[in-house]
């Protein structure tokens, strides 16, 4: 796709964060936020804002697929997940990759999702920080979300807290 293809509105839906914790990061526009990246990894981080946007940048322009029946055309931008791949350095043992929310999920309990994590290296599975060259708004997930895709919208998690690799989702 290119720029003339992005969508004049992009839908944007999910239950929205409502914790004290991420209140509080949006109110300082997000200069305390850290991504935990964390488990099955040789090197361990916690990422700023800034951090990663001193990554190496990707960008991208893809459409998006909801289960409720719409569709939609972004830029992203952000960084590739092969860069945190290479960052983090997880383990042989490492299979499945779990994104947290700062949402909470539909029973309660903090929102998250499984993802394969030889998913992980595909050149469009990225962490985005900005859509149509902005900073993310926070229906579309501040400060943080994922775009794999390969998979559909809701396995696509936004108000990203932490990462963590494991060797079986359950």
């Amino acid at each position: 796709y290119s720029e003339k293809d992005i969508s004049p509105y992009f839908w944007h839906n999910g239950k929205y964060p409502e914790t004290e914790e991420y209140k509080t990061l949006q109110a300082g526009d997000f200069a305390d936020y850290r991504l935990r990246i964390n488990g099955l990894v040789d090197n361990p981080v916690e990422l700023s804002l800034d951090e990663l946007r001193s990554l190496a940048y990707h960008e991208q322009i893809t459409q998006h697929f909801c289960i409720q029946g719409w569709s939609g055309i972004a830029k992203w931008g952000g960084v590739s997940m092969s860069t945190i791949l290479e960052l983090a350095k997880p383990k042989p043992e490492a299979k499945w990759v779990i994104f947290y929310s700062f949402a909470l999920g539909p029973d309660g309990g903090i929102y998250y999702d499984a993802q394969p994590i030889e998913q992980m290296t595909y050149p469009l599975t990225m962490l985005a920080y900005e859509m149509n060259d902005d900073d993310l708004s926070f229906g579309h997930g501040a400060p943080l979300r994922l775009r794999n895709e390969v998979q559909l919208g809701f396995k696509l998690v936004k108000w990203i807290k932490g990462i963590e690799f494991v060797e079986h989702f359950s």
